[in-house]
């Protein structure tokens, strides 16, 4: 664990009582973790724009009805086995399937497994959610 440093920075007041509010909603116990936590996000951002190894996860919403549907989303998920972790398959209802593909490879990659996923038809509602695997974070 590295040592904590204490620093000063100047900002208007009307942006840091809008941030000490949207701090507080979201349940912030103090102002030093919520800027943590929006310096780490904006790492994270920039693992993706820079290509880095990260990890995700694709989640699809999809017709279970849909003929070839489910079959095409695996074989999609057989080609890309160096970046498919692990899958989760839940039964909705009886007519929808909900998916989440564990993800983790170089960021364009994932967003282009994401994308090809998501396009199929039949899929009603897919989203890439981005993370990082850790390794450039503290």
């Amino acid at each position: 664990m590295s040592k904590t440093v204490r620093f000063s920075i100047s900002i208007e007041s009307d942006l840091i009582d809008a941030f000490d509010a949207l701090s507080h909603e979201m349940g912030y116990s103090n102002r030093s973790e919520a800027i943590r936590d929006a310096i780490r996000h904006r790492m994270v951002q920039q693992e993706w724009e820079s290509g880095h190894e990260v990890a995700g996860v694709i989640t699809l919403l999809y017709d279970h009805h849909r003929a070839g549907l489910a079959e095409a989303l695996m074989e999609i998920q057989h080609h890309a086995l160096t970046e498919v972790i692990s899958t989760t398959h839940v039964h909705v209802d009886a007519d929808n399937c909900l998916e989440f593909v564990a993800v983790r490879g170089e960021a364009h990659a994932i967003e282009h497994l994401a994308s090809r996923m998501i396009s199929l038809k039949g899929v009603k509602h897919g989203a890439l959610t981005g993370t990082s695997t850790g390794k450039r974070l503290t």
